[in-house]
């Protein structure tokens, strides 16, 4: 009886030892399988940046207020027209090296008035003047001056595109004249644009503008009227 009490209290034993076994090894599954999250750390708050930057807080404009070689304006006011006048009277300078003005192929001390007579008829007004003939084209604006021998020794030009040129705009574009004088109430400003030629330009004091011009031969005025 003895003997069959102490294997009933080991039996027991036994059975209390694994199911405490039993239980200790569900709870470790419980916990491998829901592992408990680690507490969240908050981000460290972004440092403003401390760098220089290159670019400046307001762009300086890079565009000029004005564009090169334009003009504010001469005395009729308006803009740009001092660069147009500017390119004119270079246009006058070089046509006046091969003896010419514009609206006229016939050249002083090449030409010859009986030539010309022949292509342009018969001239509104030829007469004496100075030393030789003046035959004038009014519808043309051209009159050229001829010398004993028919030769042309001046040819003018009294264009509405020259009367918008004032002494300054003269002055700015081709600089002092090499002399200066005075026909009553024009004062003329003569420029040598080369060995053969003298360009001529005659501004009336009443609007300080030209009135017209001259491109002349001086050689040629030798064979004159007087012979």
């Amino acid at each position: 009886m003895l003997n069959q009490t102490r294997r009933f209290k080991q039996f027991a034993i036994g059975i209390s030892f694994a199911i405490a076994l039993s239980l200790t090894a569900c709870s470790n599954d419980e916990s491998s399988a829901n592992p408990t999250p680690p507490p969240a750390t908050e981000a460290p708050a972004e440092q403003p940046s401390t760098e220089p930057t290159n670019e400046p807080a307001v762009k300086p404009s890079t565009e000029p207020s004005q564009q090169p070689g334009e003009s504010a304006g001469t005395d009729n006011g308006e803009a740009g027209s001092g660069t147009q006048i500017g390119v004119l009277i270079g246009s006058i300078y070089d046509l006046a090296k091969e003896g010419k003005v514009a609206g006229s192929d016939y050249a002083a001390h090449i030409a010859l008035y009986d030539d010309i007579e022949k292509k342009w008829g018969k001239a509104d007004d030829n007469e004496s003047a100075g030393k030789g003939m003046y035959a004038t084209y009014v519808d043309k604006g051209i009159t050229f001056g001829y010398n004993k021998g028919m030769v042309v020794f001046d040819v003018r030009s009294y264009s509405d595109k020259l009367q918008v040129i004032t002494l300054k705009d003269l002055e700015i574009a081709l600089g002092s004249a090499d002399e200066k004088s005075v026909n009553g109430t024009d004062e003329i400003y003569t420029y040598q644009v080369n060995k053969q030629y003298q360009l001529k330009f005659i501004i009336a004091k009443a609007t300080g503008k030209v009135d017209h011009i001259s491109v002349i031969s001086p050689e040629d005025t030798k064979n004159n009227m007087a012979g």
